[in-house]
């Protein structure tokens, strides 16, 4: 084995596969997407070499500023929810449930593998008002409320997103986080009981401290995620009501196909990437600094 692994080419030969897909499939990609950012157009009108006035007019325009906003705030609620709720259900299934906890985590995993689309269609019949009033609402009326429109505001219509995208994805982190907690050694939780911690000074002395490491590679993963976030919101309500719940993917989408501007369309890719390497590093090196001090 070291042998195979002090051989620089045997170390070229296994990494060539992986880099050849990564290549293809990020980096060029990319370097496409910075190269139209320069133009203004399309295939079907024609390219013009513009410069960087595609990154201008992202500074000037309130679309982009509302959506980035948005992206903001869809991925801060959603990854805490992903996280904290994960965390809890990771937790219950590894100290409560235990062996039995198997079908229980196949039920909350199930939603995971459900199409984006029929998840969507799903939560739109649960919270729709018209043409008939859906599950939701029919609730509210039962216990004394008023009917919401829940897609005619942009506040509603967060809540209904959120929702739904919950339910779609926690079961992953679920997942994700138990795998964490099972790598914590039986015989530490057991020493540390013995010494008298127990509840929450289990938790937070042992449990917390020892899982810390795939908890941050949790948050990475749904962060990005949660950025790019795109078909569950265009199956959903296409950004509505307006562009009040419009991401930046899904602007991007608009801009590029429905208006065949191509280049801004790039412009605004380039926004997201960076703006997924920024929060990415940011978290990482705070995270990370905790990790040190511990």
């Amino acid at each position: 084995m070291r042998q195979v692994f002090g051989n620089r080419r045997a170390i070229a030969f296994f990494l060539a596969p992986a880099l050849l897909v990564y290549v293809g499939v990020i980096v060029v990609p990319v370097g496409w997407s910075l190269v139209y950012s320069l133009f203004t157009g399309s295939p079907a009108s024609g390219f013009k070499f513009t410069g960087l006035s595609n990154f201008g007019a992202l500074f000037s325009d309130p679309t982009i500023s509302q959506s980035f906003w948005f992206t903001i705030k869809y991925a801060g609620f959603l990854t805490l929810g992903q996280i904290v709720i994960g965390y809890g259900l990771a937790l219950l299934f590894k100290f409560v449930l235990r062996r039995s906890s198997t079908f229980i985590r196949t039920l909350v995993f199930f939603p995971v593998v459900l199409p984006t689309v029929a998840v969507a269609l799903l939560f739109a019949q649960l919270f729709a008002i018209t043409p008939q009033t859906g599950p939701i609402d029919s609730l509210v009326q039962l216990f004394g409320g008023h009917p919401v429109d829940w897609f005619v505001s942009g506040g509603h219509a967060f809540i209904v997103i959120m929702a739904m995208d919950l339910w779609r994805s926690v079961g992953l982190f679920a997942v994700i986080l138990y795998v964490g907690l099972l790598d914590i050694p039986d015989e530490v939780i057991e020493s540390a009981r013995i010494d008298g911690a127990s509840g929450f000074s289990l938790l937070r002395r042992i449990i917390v401290p020892m899982s810390r490491p795939i908890v941050v590679a949790a948050t990475i993963f749904a962060l990005n995620a949660d950025l790019k976030v795109f078909d569950s919101i265009l199956a959903l309500n296409n950004g509505g009501p307006g562009t009040a719940t419009t991401p930046l993917n899904l602007y991007m989408f608009q801009e590029s196909f429905d208006y065949n501007n191509w280049g801004y369309g790039s412009a605004i890719a380039v926004l997201i990437t960076a703006l997924c390497l920024v929060v990415t590093l940011l978290v990482f090196r705070s995270l990370r600094r905790d990790l040190t001090k511990g």
